[in-house]
C-alpha cells in the first residue's frame, strides 16, 4: 500500500487510515448503536490489509471509542500509529462542550493514555478552535506535554489559516485535519495551500462525505437508519444537497467500475489527488466494509475520470 510522510513528521502513513468516530456507538453525535465484537474485527480487517494508523478521539462514544481501540490492539501483532484529540469535554448527563484550558487539556490527554492503554501519543490533536480565545493555551499545554514525553506530535483539526498562524508562533504543527471531499471542498481554496507551503501534513476527514459518496447511500437507506444517527439531522442529507450527492456518488460508481474500485474508493482516491494532502481517514464500522475502501490509496484516476468529475462539479456547484 502506498505511503506519504505526515508534514514533517517522519511517520510514514498508509494513504487511507481507520476512522473510529463511528465505532464510538450511540452518544449525542453518534452513527447509532454499534457492536464492540463487530468494531474488534473491523480494526483487525484493516491492519490485516495494511493500514497502518487509526484515528480516534476521546468525544467518541464519551471514552468509548478509545477503550474499544486499546482492546483491538491488545488482541493484535500489528502496532499501528494512533492519533487522538482534545477540547471536547462531557459532564455526567453527556452534554459535550468545548474546553481548551490548561488543567482540562491535560486531564483529557492523561485520561485518553489510560483507556488507549499507551505510554505516548503519537499525535494529539485539538478538535476544535474552540473557545477560541484559549487555542494558545492548549496548545502551549501540548507543547508541555511534548516535552513530557507524553505526546509525539501536536496537530489540529478544522482550523482556518489565521488559527494556525496564532498556534504556529508556539510550536510546530504537525497537522491539520480538515473536512475535504468532492462533496465539501472548499478547504482546498486557501487551507490546504497554505498548509503545503508551510509542511504542514493534511489527514482530511469525511472524503466520503459521511457516506454521501460512498455509492450506497439512497433516499430509502437514510431514511432505515438507526433514529439516533446525527445525519438525520443534517441539512447535508436533506433536500437538493442531497439529490446532488446522490448523483454525484452514481457518476463516481460508473468511474469505479472502469478500475474494478467503489464510488467511495474514488471520491477518496480524488482527494489523495491534491499535493496537501498525506492521508485521508475513513471510517470503518463492519469488516467487509474494509474491502470497499482498501484500494483506495493505490487507484489512479485517468484524466477523463477527472473531465467527467470536473464537468459534473461545474454544472452543479
Amino acid at each position: 500500500m502506498n505511503k506519504r510522510e505526515l508534514g514533517k513528521s517522519g511517520m510514514e502513513l498508509t494513504r487511507i487510515g481507520l476512522g473510529a468516530w463511528a465505532i464510538g456507538g450511540s452518544w449525542a453525535f453518534g452513527w447509532g448503536h454499534q457492536d464492540d465484537e463487530v468494531s474488534i474485527r473491523t480494526i483487525h480487517e484493516a491492519l490485516e490489509r495494511g493500514i497502518n494508523w487509526i484515528d480516534t478521539a476521546p468525544v467518541y462514544g464519551l471514552g468509548h471509542s478509545e477503550e474499544v481501540v486499546a482492546r483491538a490492539l491488545k488482541q493484535s501483532d500489528y502496532k499501528p500509529w494512533v492519533f487522538t484529540k482534545c477540547g471536547l469535554v462531557w459532564n455526567e448527563k453527556g452534554k459535550v462542550s468545548g474546553v481548551l484550558k490548561k488543567e482540562s487539556v491535560r486531564k483529557e490527554v492523561e485520561d485518553s493514555l489510560r483507556r488507549l492503554d499507551l505510554e505516548v501519543l503519537d499525535l494529539c490533536q485539538i478538535h476544535w478552535p474552540n473557545p477560541e480565545r484559549d487555542i494558545e493555551e492548549a496548545f502551549e499545554t501540548l507543547a508541555a506535554l511534548q516535552e513530557e514525553q507524553k505526546i509525539r506530535f501536536i496537530g489540529v483539526s478544522n482550523f482556518s489559516v489565521e488559527q494556525l498562524k496564532r498556534v504556529r508562533k508556539i510550536a510546530p504543527v504537525t497537522s491539520l485535519q480538515p473536512p475535504y471531499s468532492l462533496a465539501f471542498p472548499e478547504v482546498g481554496e486557501e487551507i490546504l495551500p497554505y498548509c503545503l507551503e508551510q509542511g504542514i501534513g493534511i489527514i482530511n476527514y469525511s472524503p466520503m462525505a459521511s457516506g454521501l459518496l460512498s455509492g450506497k447511500m439512497s433516499r430509502e437507506r437514510l431514511a432505515a437508519l438507526p433514529p439516533d444517527d446525527w445525519r438525520h439531522k443534517s441539512p447535508d442529507f436533506q433536500g437538493k444537497k442531497l439529490e446532488r450527492n446522490l448523483a454525484l456518488a452514481d457518476l463516481l460508481g460508473r468511474i469505479g467500475s472502469l478500475h474494478g474500485c467503489t464510488a467511495g474508493e474514488v471520491a477518496i482516491a480524488w482527494t489523495l489527488l491534491n499535493p496537501a494532502v498525506s492521508a485521508a481517514i475513513v471510517g470503518m464500522r463492519r469488516p467487509e466494509q474494509v474491502e470497499g475502501v482498501i484500494h483506495a490509496g493505490d487507484l489512479v484516476l485517468s484524466d477523463s475520470d477527472l473531465a467527467a468529475i470536473g464537468e459534473f462539479l461545474a454544472a452543479n456547484s
